[in-house]
């Protein structure tokens, strides 16, 4: 199968517990509810990418134990390319653990797992995919190690990256030219530019050699800044939350898509927008993940 977008993939289980607000320091409470779901940046973005069309495959690396193979199963039912997904015989696969609130908010403790095995070599092994592609797309989940090897085979081709730079973690010089769309919320953001607004922030991070900047705003939706334009604020929706897990990886994923599908800016966000925001009108990840026939039903209700 060609591809359109390779992601160099986190893949965690999501282990989530409900509770009315945030624990304090050394206080236990009982859950309201309880689940387990498939999860990680990385595969979350990749599914996102799949349902809003695009023709997706995986580099990764994934335990051996039972959560690894569930990775496997749910990517194949998603008609996701896991050719360059690598196991980790006797690895314990990557886990999140996630406190949801009554409000929609969260708060999320991730352990990588096999996932932090992943290196260069595994991904120059799959510089072929990464070729023929149109967009490569990484997070901050994954061994930055292979997210630079990743990127610098698909700057050798032509090939547009995408970086969403969570969680937010001190980058290096050499790999800023190296992203070609950055994809960071507002407090990301103005963490990796230690800046004081979001307009300083992303001028910060273009002058550092990122080619466009996309930050994302919840229901505000998002601002595009560019080298010499002018930015382009595009507005979000106000939603009934249920819970926002997957918010950012579904914009991310539904952006790398447009941008494959060569969409016109104001185009890609405002799907992008519209697809995370229908994101939150159900629990967990995956499964809130709107198809595109959904995106493309609402945005023309409205």
């Amino acid at each position: 199968m060609a591809v359109d977008v390779v992601c160099v993939a986190s893949w965690n289980v999501d282990l989530i517990a409900h509770i009315p607000q945030p624990l304090e320091r050394g206080q236990t409470r009982m859950a309201q509810a309880f689940d387990r779901l498939p999860g990680g940046k990385g595969s979350n973005a990749a599914i996102a990418a799949a349902r809003q069309g695009a023709q997706v495959g995986l580099i990764a690396r994934i335990g051996g134990d039972d959560f690894g193979q569930m990775g496997l199963d749910l990517w194949a039912r998603e008609s996701i390319d896991s050719q360059h997904v690598l196991r980790g015989a006797g690895e314990t696969n990557g886990t999140a653990l996630i406190l949801v609130y009554e409000d929609g908010d969260n708060s999320i403790a991730v352990y990588p797992g096999a996932g932090a095995g992943l290196t260069a070599a595994h991904v120059q092994a799959a510089t072929g995919m990464l070729a023929q592609a149109r967009v490569v797309m990484a997070s901050c989940e994954v061994p930055l190690a292979a997210t630079l090897a990743a990127f610098e085979i698909a700057r050798a081709h032509g090939v547009l990256t995408l970086l969403n730079p969570a969680p937010a973690t001190p980058l290096p010089d050499a790999l800023w030219p190296l992203v070609d769309v950055l994809t960071p919320n507002e407090g990301e953001l103005l963490m990796l530019a230690d800046a004081p607004d979001i307009e300083t922030a992303a001028l910060c991070l273009l002058q550092r050699g990122v080619g466009a900047l996309v930050v994302t705003l919840g229901e505000r939706g998002c601002a595009l800044f560019r080298p010499d334009a002018a930015p382009l604020w595009v507005p979000g929706h106000a939603m009934q939350v249920v819970d926002t897990i997957g918010a950012g990886d579904t914009f991310t994923g539904t952006l790398a898509a447009q941008l494959a599908q060569q969409s016109p800016w104001p185009q890609a966000l405002r799907w992008a927008n519209a697809a995370a925001a229908l994101s939150t009108q159900a629990q967990g990840a995956v499964t809130a993940m709107p198809a595109r026939s959904q995106v493309q039903a609402w945005l023309h209700s409205g």
